[in-house]
C-alpha cells in the first residue's frame, strides 16, 4: 500500500529559497501528500507563493510564533486528519527536492518505522549516512538531521512531536539537537526502530541543501556554532548517552576547525568548545548571544 508523505516546513518567509522548495516539491505529491508551510514571518507572502502553486488541497499555510520546533510541530497539526501511518518530513525552507525523489523516498522507506536521506550541498554531504542496516542508537542517532529524517506521523504524535524548548528559533540557549532528541523519545517509545531504521544510499535518493555556514560572516558563524553546541551539548546531557561521550563531544569542539575545514577556521576551535561545555553543564557563560541566527 501507497503511504502519503507530508511535509512539515518552518520558515521566516525568505522569498527565493521556499520558491524552490514548493516548486520541487508540489509537481511531486501524490494522492494523500501534503506541504504544510508554517510562516514565522512574512507570512502575507508566503500564503501568496503557496496559493501560486495552484494547489490548494495540498499545500496549506499556517503560522506560529518563532522556533522552527514550534514550527515543524505547527505544521505537524495541520495532518490532523492524516493516517499515523502517513510519512513525514521536516524540510528547512532551503531544502529542495530534485526529481523522482518524493517517490523515491516513498519507495525506500516503504513499511519501515523511519529512515534517512542524504542532504547533498555544493560542498558534500552534510552527513554521510551508516550503510544500510546500520542500528539506529547512539553512536548513529547523530548522523540525522532535521531535513534529513522520514518519520512515521503516528510515532510523533505518540511521543508529542519536537520539544519547542529546544532547537533554531527557540527561546532558550539550546539552539540545536531537537532531532536528535526527538529520535531519542522515539526510539524509547518505539524499540523496533531501532533495527527497522531505513539508511538509504546517496546513489538511490538525495535531497538538496545549504551547508551549515551558508550566508554567515565569521562573527555570525562562530555565535551560531556556540549556539549550536549549546543545543546537542544539553541533548546529550537529557538522555542516557555514556559520560565518555558527552566530554568527548565537548572536547572535540577544539579540533573543528581541522575537521570540518571548509565550513570553520582553526580559531573556530574554542567557540565550539565553550558552546558544548555550556551544553553539557546546562549552564552559560558570559553574555553571549541566546539565539543561533538572527535572519
Amino acid at each position: 500500500m501507497t503511504r502519503p508523505l507530508l511535509f512539515a516546513v518552518s520558515t521566516l518567509g525568505r522569498r527565493a529559497p521556499l520558491q524552490r522548495l514548493i516548486e520541487s516539491v508540489v509537481p511531486q505529491l501524490g494522492p494523500g501528500d501534503r506541504l504544510a508551510i508554517v510562516a514565522q514571518d512574512n507570512a502575507d507572502d508566503v500564503r501568496r507563493m503557496a496559493d501560486a502553486a495552484g494547489a490548494p488541497d495540498r499545500v496549506v499555510v499556517r503560522t506560529s510564533a518563532r522556533g522552527a520546533s514550534l514550527g515543524r510541530n505547527t505544521g505537524i497539526d495541520a495532518f490532523a486528519d492524516a493516517d499515523d501511518d502517513a510519512l513525514v518530513m521536516f524540510p528547512n525552507d532551503t531544502t529542495w527536492f530534485p526529481p523522482g525523489s518524493v517517490d523515491a523516498i516513498r519507495r525506500l522507506v516503504a513499511d519501515a518505522p523511519g529512515g534517512a536521506v542524504t542532504v547533498s550541498t555544493e560542498i558534500g554531504p552534510r552527513f554521510v549516512l551508516p550503510a544500510p542496516g546500520t542500528t539506529l542508537g547512539i553512536e548513529t542517532v547523530w548522523q540525522v538531521i532535521e531535513m534529513s529524517l522520514v518519520i512515521r506521523l503516528g510515532i510523533v504524535r505518540r511521543i508529542g512531536g519536537f520539544d519547542a524548548t529546544i532547537g533554531t528559533g527557540a527561546a532558550s540557549p539550546w539552539q540545536a539537537g531537537e532531532v536528535t532528541d526527538l529520535l531519542m523519545r522515539a526510539l524509547a517509545s518505539e524499540p523496533r526502530l531501532a533495527h527497522s531504521f531505513v539508511w538509504t544510499a546517496a546513489d538511490d535518493v538525495a535531497i538538496g541543501g545549504i551547508p551549515e555556514t551558508s550566508g554567515l560572516d565569521p562573527r555570525e558563524r562562530r555565535r551560531k556554532l556556540r549556539a549550536y553546541g549549546r543545543g546537542v551539548g544539553r541533548v546529550l546531557a537529557r538522555h542516557p548517552f555514556p559520560v565518555w561521550h558527552r566530554w568527548g563531544f565537548v572536547a572535540a569542539g577544539l579540533v573543528i576547525g581541522v575537521r570540518r575545514g571548509s565550513e570553520y577556521r582553526p580559531v573556530d576551535g574554542l567557540t565550539a568548545f565553550v558552546g558544548r561545555l555550556e551544553g553539557v553543564t546546562g549552564r552559560t557563560f558570559g553574555t553571549a548571544e541566546v539565539t543561533a541566527v538572527s535572519r
